[in-house]
């Protein structure tokens, strides 16, 4: 199983002792408050590995978790910001209850990423992109504050349109293969895209290396892997590399272009599997792993193309940002003018390692809901011009009367109700407003049985 750590961290070794080369790869000015970030990142990264990698290849970067868990931090608050806090690993800066500096310590380090990590290697493509795409479909906006820090930070672009137009998907979609050099061309389907969430908070990440000392093709050889003996494409070279061994598994480390990125591979041992060698990663040992010497080393590697999808919502909830998803505890006040929560997050990535080196590239996506169901809007129904109406039986929809009424005004248009005493005829014919049905005066001698409007009442005559 391969762990990519290559933006996260530098070897502490000169890379000439490694390669044979007599310049220094270029390294990061880490202070120490910086240097404390990075650990935080990494143990998150090594936390996030251990529960969401599944049993089968998978790749993952928890760089592009951090990025955007700590881009919708910033709209967060309370107990909510607290657990993204702790869980991405920031909260052991924070020396207050205050989340504040802890939130501040995760935008510095973004911030960091995002605009030096690029610079290291001229030969090696890094990108760190972020997004927000914001449904308009109700009065919502994303509060000014939330957007400066968003801009001054993580250079995130925002983008609002309704989800119902038809063509948001397809301009998400486009933004996730943009910013990954078409290695993940969609991230949504016509299943899988909602029209009805708030918003598509994203991140992406670029890898793109090729190795320091490149792989002979003609060296590649199809050679059984696994205890299937499954044949694959086994890449073969022998050459100074960094490299170490303990009682779990060997170690080596490859660099790409002028060393200022590497892939640290570790095999477990023939008597240790994979999970043995997960359950031992941590900060602590990772600083161990990086301390490696030059050998003299016979490798064999399998060529490979991995991608991989996990959702991530039962991850983070295990790992301890469970408020975040619940809409009634959720505190996610500063992002929007509506407060929201979440209602999904996932990544999608991809590996490709080959002779000449390593592409890599993931997406993050958050999903986020209103909390509160927006008021609905007042309607007028004033019926102040013709109209049709109907009478049905509603279980079957059967219609019983159908009519219109168009705004004429007459007696017959001002019953007060039908009269259920019967009145004798002379009661009716005497009135100077008895009219029949219709609307004929009744004369005297001239009123039969039947129905009249005597006073503007319906009389029934016996």
């Amino acid at each position: 199983m391969l762990l990519l750590q290559a933006v996260l961290v530098l070897p502490l070794l000169a890379f000439a002792q490694n390669t044979g080369e007599s310049q220094k790869p270029p390294q990061m000015s880490l202070t120490q408050q910086e240097q404390q970030m990075v650990e935080c990142s990494n143990d998150f990264a090594f936390r996030l590995f251990s529960e969401a990698r599944g049993e089968k290849s998978s790749v993952l970067s928890p760089l592009s978790v951090t990025f955007a868990l700590g881009l919708l931090n910033n709209g967060a608050a309370g107990l909510t910001q607290q657990e993204i806090v702790n869980v991405l690993g920031f909260g052991l800066l924070s020396s207050s209850d205050s989340n504040t500096e802890a939130t501040d310590g995760i935008n510095m380090f973004c911030r960091k990423m995002l605009t030096e990590a690029p610079a290291l290697d001229k030969e090696t493509s890094v990108l760190l992109s972020n997004a927000i795409f914001l449904n308009i479909d109700e009065p919502r906006c994303l509060l000014p504050e939330f957007v400066d820090i968003a801009t001054k930070y993580y250079d995130a672009t925002t983008q609002m349109s309704n989800f119902n137009d038809g063509k948001t998907m397809d301009a998400i979609n486009q933004w996730a293969s943009d910013h990954t050099n078409g290695m993940i061309p969609q991230i949504f389907n016509e299943e899988t895209f909602k029209t009805d969430v708030a918003s598509y908070l994203l991140n992406a990440v670029y890898f793109k290396g090729c190795w320091t000392k490149e792989f002979n093709p003609d060296e590649t050889r199809e050679e059984p892997f696994g205890e299937l003996k499954e044949m694959l494409p086994m890449m073969h070279q022998n050459g100074t590399f960094g490299y170490a061994e303990d009682g779990i598994c060997q170690m080596l480390r490859m660099y790409y272009g002028n060393g200022a990125y590497c892939m640290t591979v570790m095999l477990p041992n023939k008597d240790k599997t994979v999970d043995d060698v997960v359950k031992t990663l941590s900060t602590k040992r990772w600083d161990n792993l990086r301390r490696m010497s030059a050998k003299e080393v016979d490798v064999k590697m399998p060529r490979f193309d991995t991608d991989t999808h996990v959702n991530l919502v039962d991850v983070m909830k295990t790992l301890g940002m469970k408020r975040a998803f619940d809409k009634d505890l959720a505190e996610i006040p500063y992002y929007c003018n509506i407060p929201q929560y979440i209602t999904n997050m996932f990544q999608s990535a991809r590996l490709k390692l080959d002779e000449k080196g390593t592409e890599a590239a993931a997406v993050t996506v958050i999903e986020t809901s209103d909390k509160a169901v927006m008021p609905d809007k007042v309607r007028e129904f004033h019926a102040d011009r013709p109209f049709v109406y109907i009478i049905s039986e509603q279980s079957s929809g059967t219609i019983f009367f159908i009519g219109q009424y168009t705004g004429e005004v007459g007696v017959l248009s001002r019953p007060q109700g039908i009269e259920d005493a019967t009145r004798q005829s002379a009661s009716v014919t005497g009135s100077p407003q008895a009219v029949d049905l219709q609307g004929r005066r009744v004369k005297s001698g001239q009123a039969r049985k039947g129905v009249y409007i005597v006073e503007g009442r319906k009389v029934v005559v016996k």
